[in-house]
């Protein structure tokens, strides 16, 4: 009898959000399968072959065309696996107007931090870690756009330490229509103690910054895409009370050109070589060479396959990487909608 009182009480709840909400019920389909393997001479405990495919689903309450809320699931299957799905949950309250985006929950980094620059965040993170568990706020206009956002990795408890990401990003373009842009991207992760401290453990902060100028000649060649890129890395490496603050630094240069089906990418480091934990290891190195040779045979409404070889160059020696991704994402599609 109880339980059909408390059943009764969230119907009547939920139905009465409906009766005023004035919104709509949608659901969103997206995933990814991917090859990727990687004969690292430089990092050998790297060279993996990573494969598996990544389907997500959720639901979306939408109150109205600013206040969503949205709760479903991201899994993972690496093929081979004895254990079938690693899951992970989706559940976010989303706010967008015309300038602002705010999301807090738990919530896909796909299109919020895709773009940050390896150095910063490596790839490997849209394979295992497809969510960012904080908050997010974006700003844009027409010629400025922002991120401000902070990840949880751990949550302090007897064993666990306390972990955690916070960056920002952004780009401006002082001419819409010129070929002039300037980036930057940053990153901090604060490594802090567990509940029960010990003798010898110190709270650690590691991070980068990456600022960038660059030129957009897209659609103003004979090629579809054609931008590049110049600036400066520098990494924030401090053990406290071990170490003082180390501030390695360094020049980066990128190109990416774009034809067709056909694209390549290439990006150049110079510098006293950076230990950013969740960047890309090869920029420890002082110098090094990345080439991306990247054909995209599938492209259709939703959906994208595109084989990448890319060659790594360090001063000792030339390691490879081939790797396939097939993305598709169906976008939100809406069941029903709430009448008042």
């Amino acid at each position: 009898m109880i339980k059909k009182i408390y059943l009764i009480i969230i119907v009547s709840i939920f139905s009465s959000t409906i009766t005023f909400a004035q919104g709509s019920l949608d659901i969103h389909f997206n995933g990814m399968g991917f090859m990727d393997n990687r004969e690292y001479k430089d990092y050998v405990s790297r060279s993996n072959t990573y494969s598996g495919t990544r389907l997500a689903l959720d639901l979306g309450l939408n109150l109205d065309s600013n206040n969503h809320f949205i709760v479903g699931v991201n899994t993972l299957h690496e093929f081979g696996s004895r254990k079938f799905m690693k899951a992970d949950p989706v559940a976010y309250y989303n706010y967008t107007n015309k300038n602002w985006n705010f999301n807090i929950g738990a919530f896909s980094r796909e299109g919020l931090l895709s773009d940050y620059p390896r150095a910063l965040l490596n790839d490997t993170l849209r394979y295992y870690r497809p969510n960012i568990q904080g908050m997010l706020l974006n700003y844009k206009n027409e010629h400025f756009t922002e991120n401000l956002w902070i990840d949880w990795l751990s949550k302090q408890s007897p064993t666990d330490r306390e972990q955690f990401l916070v960056g920002f990003s952004g780009k401006y373009r002082p001419v819409t229509t010129g070929p002039f842009y300037v980036t930057h991207y940053f990153q901090l992760m604060h490594n802090a103690y567990t509940s029960n401290e010990q003798a010898g453990d110190h709270i650690e902060d590691n991070g980068g910054i990456q600022v960038k100028l660059g030129l957009d000649f897209s659609h103003k060649t004979i090629l579809d895409s054609l931008t590049i890129e110049a600036g400066a890395l520098v990494s924030i490496e401090r053990i406290r009370d071990v170490t003082d603050l180390n501030t390695p630094k360094g020049f980066v240069a990128s190109a990416y050109l774009g034809y067709k089906r056909f694209a390549l990418y290439e990006e150049f480091y110079k510098g006293q070589g950076s230990h950013i934990n969740y960047g890309d290891g090869f920029y420890q190195n002082k110098t090094y060479n990345r080439v991306d040779l990247i054909y995209t045979p599938i492209i259709f409404k939703n959906i994208k396959g595109s084989f990448v070889f890319s060659l790594h160059n360090t001063p000792s020696r030339t390691s490879s990487q081939q790797a396939f991704r097939l993305t598709y994402d169906l976008g939100r599609k809406v069941l029903t909608r709430f009448k008042s």
